[in-house]
């Protein structure tokens, strides 16, 4: 099915589809255990893992679900835009303000599944309510491909901890434990490395504050724990005192201080937000009275303030 998609749907020429063709019909695999190989084996499904080929040719399996799903008349909507899934590779999330439509969606995803030989797995499969203040809900059984599916209050997407409540603590501490293993793994590998070697590591392991610049409901404590973590975390690798001013040691070390990292991620995420040709994205760009952007604009108002 996959062959007789690239041969409809694209312009590659017909022989680079039997190349490929070729290519995963005689691939030969091995499982390695304990020093010892297994016999070789086919397979027969699936894209190699690691490709450089294999994102695109997945995308190209998957396109027409997206594209039943983006047409459906259920979902989310945003200033007449309809956002019912949001897709990464095979990571899928559906939305929707119903459990009438999100039902209607999986039934979607069921159908394409079967007719395409694909098999969604329940187990790993669950399902969230967002709350709506203090009202409580009482939802009928979800299921997926005959298997009901669990519901939680909280996930994890691509790398990123969503809560039903909205709230970005889990995320923040999720960060702060990530970004404590990695200072002791610099402090400990590289306590003899010069400062300036020390200073690129910092930059490269200890800055980067994935999903930052989604942060927008926390509290002020989740926050400066993350905040008290990066300047220890400083600390530790150039081996200064406890306490030592924590303004005072980046100023001389010219390495960004917690804030200023927040503040850059933001501006990043906000003018790529801006550029960008997808259509969600655009939308979101133009509302002013979006929630990322009265945060960003919150994060930068005191250091305006500060320079008038």
């Amino acid at each position: 099915m996959l062959w007789r998609k690239l041969q409809s749907d694209t312009d590659l020429p017909y022989e680079v589809t039997s190349l490929l063709k070729y290519w995963y019909g005689n691939q030969e695999n091995s499982v390695k255990w304990a020093g010892a190989y297994s016999e070789t084996y086919r397979m027969k499904c699936g894209v190699r893992q690691g490709g450089l080929s294999s994102p695109r040719l997945f995308n190209l399996y998957m396109n027409r679900l997206l594209e039943e799903l983006s047409s459906a008349s259920v979902g989310c909507s945003i200033d007449g835009v309809r956002v019912n899934n949001i897709s990464y590779a095979d990571d899928m999330v559906l939305l929707s303000p119903s459990v009438g439509g999100l039902i209607s969606l999986l039934r979607k995803c069921e159908s394409y599944a079967e007719a395409h030989g694909l098999k969604y797995n329940a187990n790993k499969s669950e399902f969230m309510l967002f709350k709506a203040g203090n009202k409580t809900y009482s939802v009928p059984p979800v299921t997926l491909c005959g298997t009901p599916l669990a519901q939680v209050q909280h996930f994890k997407y691509l790398g990123h901890w969503v809560t039903d409540d909205m709230c970005d603590n889990m995320d923040i501490e999720r960060e702060r434990r990530a970004l404590a293993v990695r200072c002791n793994m610099l402090a400990r590998r590289f306590a003899r490395c010069t400062e300036k070697v020390k200073a690129t590591l910092f930059k490269a392991y200890c800055q980067s504050f994935y999903t930052c610049s989604l942060w927008i409901s926390y509290t002020q404590r989740a926050y400066n724990a993350l905040r008290v973590q990066y300047n220890n975390a400083y600390r530790v690798v150039f081996g200064l005192p406890r306490h030592c001013s924590a303004s005072g040691m980046f100023t001389e070390g010219r390495i960004d201080g917690f804030h200023a990292i927040i503040r850059k991620r933001c501006s990043s995420l906000l003018r790529r937000w801006r550029a960008s040709s997808n259509t969600i994205l655009c939308t979101l760009a133009d509302r002013w009275d979006s929630p990322w952007l009265k945060h960003w604009v919150q994060l930068h108002a005191p250091l305006c303030r500060h320079l008038q």
